[in-house]
């Protein structure tokens, strides 16, 4: 998810349902929700829940004896997860910061962020607000990409390098963070179960370049300096001609609030 590092206005529901229909996307939102072991009658919190694209999934697994916490500071973003999960009343969602959450302290059974540690401005003080309000016991799972490991072929490996320093620097506001979530998790006070990663690939300029802005950023890498016009433009043409794959690298990270 690549936004703005100065007053970054959430991407569209479709940018984000986008991502969570990749077979990548699908297959690390598979293994983070396996980790975190949902079961029936627990309160799980959605911390960034966005437009609620994960909501209905949380609901299944908690059944109607659980209950669902959306929480997302963008208020179209509420609105939007209010009305996909109308029909399901255990699950609520609120308007909140993620540095401040709405929920009381030892207050929900499990906790989630997918793709979110990356955008807030204090990764820290997310992090420990998933202690707050876990119980002793509790699990969360964050999901976050190391923005500096995307890949790209074919074409210049100096050009994907100089647009990674761009997307790493101007873009995206904790661009490594991914690597990081067991440093911050431990500094929260939470333990550490597991960190796995997953690399989703995609084999599709078009798709690939609405994921991660390819012809867009490389536009504004070129107005920041990052990269030369002519050879950002052979760049995207080498891409365009393929055959084309791109990856990068998503961490997960599975805590536990030991008590």
């Amino acid at each position: 998810m690549l936004t703005s590092s100065a007053g970054r206005v959430p991407h569209s529901s479709k940018y984000l349902d986008r991502i969570a229909g990749t077979s990548g996307g699908q297959e690390y939102k598979r293994q983070a929700l396996a980790a975190l072991d949902l079961q029936p009658g627990q309160a799980v919190l959605d911390m960034g829940c966005g437009p609620g694209t994960d909501l209905p999934a949380l609901a299944e697994a908690v059944t109607s004896t659980g209950s669902v916490i959306g929480v997302d500071h963008a208020e179209t973003f509420v609105a939007e997860a209010r009305e996909r999960v109308a029909d399901l009343p255990w699950v609520q969602v609120r308007v909140g910061d993620a540095h401040q959450l709405p929920l009381q302290d030892n207050s929900v059974d499990r906790a989630r962020a997918d793709r979110v540690i990356q955008h807030v401005a204090d990764p820290a003080a997310a992090v420990a607000e998933f202690r707050r309000v876990l119980r002793p016991g509790g699990l969360a799972v964050l999901a976050e990409p190391d923005w500096d490991t995307l890949a790209i072929s074919p074409g210049d490996l100096e050009a994907n390098r100089a647009f990674n320093r761009f997307v790493c620097a101007v873009r995206v506001r904790n661009a490594i963070v991914g690597r990081q979530l067991a440093g911050l998790a431990e500094g929260a006070g939470l333990e550490v179960l597991e960190v796995f990663a997953s690399t989703p690939l995609l084999r599709d300029f078009r798709t690939a370049s609405k994921i991660y802005g390819l012809n867009r950023n490389t536009e504004r890498a070129v107005e920041a300096g990052y990269l030369d016009r002519s050879d950002a433009q052979r760049w995207v043409a080498d891409l365009k001609a393929g055959p084309f794959l791109a990856t990068c690298t998503v961490y997960v990270a599975l805590l536990r609030h030991a008590g």
